[in-house]
């Protein structure tokens, strides 16, 4: 992320954005007619809240005053303003009214049907006594939105936060953002209609305007805060009440933003181009405009930056199918306006879309420490040695869910692998306890890879948990045979695909020395060729190394071809504890290396010992831990000593 541009002591944050807060769930199926959309994706959505996370993405300190109910949908807006970065003590929550719902399609590229299910919500119920002074004293300016002047409680409350930003100096920002049937003068159907001419809105929105620092809005947003029918007049008829910056909004053709005298021709402005993208939805492309002008205009940029970062901004949007989720982050933004794209549909720019993955993923694992247990054929084998079943083996990985929990105490940096066909319980356990948690998804010991249960991945992941990452183990070794390469690549290819497209992290594990010789240029050359094939996964999982030299080697391989890898975990093999030690000593040669998962060396003895009825769950619940403890001191030992 950039560095905010907060710098004025006392200050904390560069914007608070005052408003609508709902939860927006878009139609997965493009082309339907609202009616026949049959799966949604969901996303923060409301004009003030898009524009708070999407000024956090681009490098800003934002923060957002609304309401939101106190349920499920309410908690989720919260939960994802935190991770997104944005200041949210001004979220207050309404015990009696539900959080805004918005259903959304994309019917063609021209037609975006939307229903609101605002009918006193809590967003709405807003008032005076939401707003701090002192709270608003902490930001450098304050944007308030068009849609809360339309009650007068919301009103009341947007004016107290003009009021109390004027009289300390600070900046006003007004996105007039007019939806008619917000303000009752279209019917339910008619969500996405941008325009009707109204006498009352204008009398509501044009005394707001001499307060503005900045003015935004479209075409008709201009007529609408002007009260006027033709743009020029409008915006002469809004220069003469305000000395504030304007911003009219074209659309594909960009923006012209006018300082000083309105021109008698509209191009005389200050035109920021354009980019020529396709149009696959326009619902919350003003917000991620709104979020690119900031970024430039409150760091002081001159207006045609400002307007080229909201212009890029904007054609992200166009681009892809949701609102705040597919505003870019500056990294993102960065690399786009550096590099381009060849292709017209953002949406399909592999290298942009890797970036807009990688630096908006869940959650920081600078070190992550973790059991493995996603072991199946091999607890099968101990199991059938002594006569039970599946249901002995998933009791077994809850007990080894208790030890996990037992080391790492709530701390973060610690996680499990479990698996789906004997660790279902134990997932559910895990859950509770924070863990970062891995799920395999190969064909135990397969080679060439297959994957488990049935090969369609894509099938798998519809109800894979959000949090929960990917696992494929490879055996691979770059001397195999190319046949055999190819096969095992193209396969993950397939999972790697799915795993993007529904959003689900993937970590690779490469086993090269069960099948072949293993030196300081194995992984390296292993790595090599599958970034080659365009694998970029989150998280490699690597056998300790022999050598200082060959873990600089991997570091060096991972850092040049993709900077982004959230980095590498070593695995165990069954090894001893003192031969996972050196491996851990050597192994901080590279910066990538972020910890382990380590299952058998662990859990191994007391596998057999439980299973085999000779412990009882105490005595396997404290082996584990012991053994799971005694590698987290090797490991942090050996981080300190590096």
């Amino acid at each position: 992320m950039a560095n905010a541009t907060v710098q004025d002591e006392g200050i904390s944050l560069d914007v608070i954005t005052i408003g609508r807060s709902s939860v927006d769930l878009y139609g997965q199926q493009i082309g339907n007619k609202l009616e026949d959309v049959a799966s949604f994706s969901k996303a923060v959505g409301g004009c003030p809240s898009n524009i708070a996370i999407g000024t956090a993405r681009l490098g800003l300190k934002s923060a957002l005053i609304t309401r939101v109910g106190d349920e499920q949908m309410g908690r989720f807006i919260r939960e994802q303003m935190v991770r997104e970065g944005v200041e949210v003590r001004g979220i207050a929550t309404d015990k009696q009214r539900l959080t805004a719902l918005v259903l959304l399609g994309v019917e063609n590229d021209h037609s975006f049907p939307m229903i609101f299910y605002r009918e006193n919500c809590a967003d709405m119920a807003l008032d005076e006594g939401d707003v701090d002074e002192a709270f608003i004293a902490s930001s450098r300016a304050v944007l308030v939105s068009g849609t809360h002047f339309s009650k007068p409680n919301t009103e009341a409350a947007q004016l107290k936060a003009i009021r109390i930003a004027k009289g300390l100096g600070r900046k006003v920002i007004f996105d007039i953002d007019y939806r008619p049937n917000l303000w009752g003068l279209a019917g339910h159907a008619a969500g996405e209609s941008r325009y009707v001419a109204s006498d009352f809105v204008s009398s509501k929105l044009r005394p707001v305007l001499a307060y503005c620092d900045l003015i935004v809005g479209t075409e008709e947003e201009v007529l609408i805060a002007a009260g006027e029918s033709d743009l020029l007049a409008a915006l002469k008829t809004i220069r003469s009440v305000s000395s504030g910056t304007i911003v009219l909004k074209r659309g594909p053709m960009g923006c012209i933003v006018y300082d000083g005298a309105i021109p008698d021709r509209l191009e005389d402005g200050i035109v920021g181009t354009g980019f020529p993208i396709e149009v696959y939805n326009v619902l919350g492309a003003g917000d991620s405009f709104m979020s690119g002008f900031l970024r430039g205009w409150l760091a002081g940029e001159p207006h045609q930056t400002s307007a080229t970062w909201a212009n890029a901004c904007g054609a992200f949007a166009v681009s892809r199918l949701l609102c705040s989720p597919e505003i870019p982050t500056f990294e993102e933004l960065q690399y786009f306006l550096k590099h381009g794209s060849k292709f017209r549909a953002l949406r399909n720019d592999e290298a942009i879309n890797h970036i807009h993955r990688a630096t908006t993923r869940r959650g920081d694992y600078p070190s992550l420490m973790a059991l493995a247990i996603d072991h199946r054929s091999q607890l099968e084998e101990i199991a059938g040695e002594f006569g039970k079943g599946d249901t002995a083996i998933a009791d077994f990985k809850v007990l080894a869910v208790e030890a996990a929990a037992r080391v790492a105490k709530g701390r973060p940096g610690y996680g499990m692998l479990l698996d789906d066909k004997h660790g279902r319980k134990a997932l559910f356990a895990a859950q509770k306890h924070g863990f970062w948690i891995g799920k395999p998804f190969e064909e135990p010991g397969s080679r060439p890879l297959r994957f488990e249960f049935y090969q369609d991945a894509g099938s798998r992941l519809i109800d894979w948990h959000i949090e929960h990452c990917i696992k494929v183990l490879c055996f691979y070794h770059p001397d195999d045979a190319a046949a055999l390469k190819a096969e095992q690549i193209a396969k993950l290819q397939e999972l790697q695909a799915a795993a993007n497209k529904v959003g689900r992290e993937l970590l690779i594990e490469i086993i090269a020395g069960k099948h072949g010789t293993l030196d300081a240029r194995t992984i390296p050359r292993a790595l090599e060729e599958m970034y080659a094939a365009g694998l970029k996964p989150d998280w490699w999982k690597l056998e300790p190394q022999a050598s200082a030299e060959a873990w600089r080697s991997i570091d060096a391989t991972i850092k040049a071809n993709d900077p982004w890898c959230r980095g590498v975990v070593l695995l165990g093999l069954e090894a001893p504890q003192a031969e996972l030690e050196i491996g851990f000593a050597a192994a901080q040669a590279a910066s990538v290396v972020k910890g382990f998962a380590v299952g058998r060396t662990i859990f191994g003895e007391a596998a057999r010992g439980w299973l085999g009825g000779k412990i009882t769950d105490e005595q396997a619940i404290a082996d584990m831990a012991g053994k799971f403890a005694a590698l987290t001191a090797a490991w942090e030992r050996a981080r300190s000593a590096g």
